[in-house]
């Protein structure tokens, strides 16, 4: 929910599997990272992650690939419309994936984009994950911070 869990945690492979339980291969293990947290909504929801999701850099994107037997929610700044003025989260079913973000694309957008369209802090290279539970105008969570186990991802692009 709002309540940061872990420390940033810094990737340079080309790809990530970020799961539930040990053993799933290497890469980022959500059980590993404790939580205080006692609310029932959030011990469900990272019950649901299992095989969790596999992010992949390829070529001039970035992948989401749905590993879990439950669906993502994501939003990226790179699968919104140009001048978009609401929210857009997609749902990633099981077994699917999607270009989460486009470096080339993000380039084409910033050129284009109207200032002050944000309602708050604007950061064109974080891209939000939602396990389970999706949020935006068609849920009755209205920001990523209000659903049970989420993550950001801050992209860099290499120079």
């Amino acid at each position: 929910m709002r309540e940061r869990v872990g420390r940033l945690y810094v990737v340079r492979e080309p790809s990530l599997s970020v799961f539930q339980r040990l053993p799933h291969g290497s890469g980022m293990c959500l059980e590993l990272l404790q939580s205080d947290s006692q609310v029932d909504a959030v011990r469900k929801t990272r019950e649901k992650i299992g095989l969790g999701l596999i992010l992949s850099k390829e070529g001039r994107s970035v992948w989401a690939y749905n590993r879990s037997q439950f669906p993502l929610f994501v939003n990226s700044p790179t699968l919104e419309e140009p001048n978009c003025k609401s929210l857009v989260v997609w749902k990633v079913l099981p077994g699917y994936s999607v270009r989460l973000f486009d470096f080339d694309r993000l380039r084409a957008l910033q050129r284009t984009r109207e200032p002050g369209l944000s309602d708050g802090p604007y950061d064109p290279w974080s891209v939000r994950v939602s396990f389970a539970k999706g949020w935006g105008p068609c849920y009755s969570r209205q920001f990523v911070t209000s659903c049970p186990c989420w993550l950001e991802i801050l992209l860099k692009e290499k120079r």
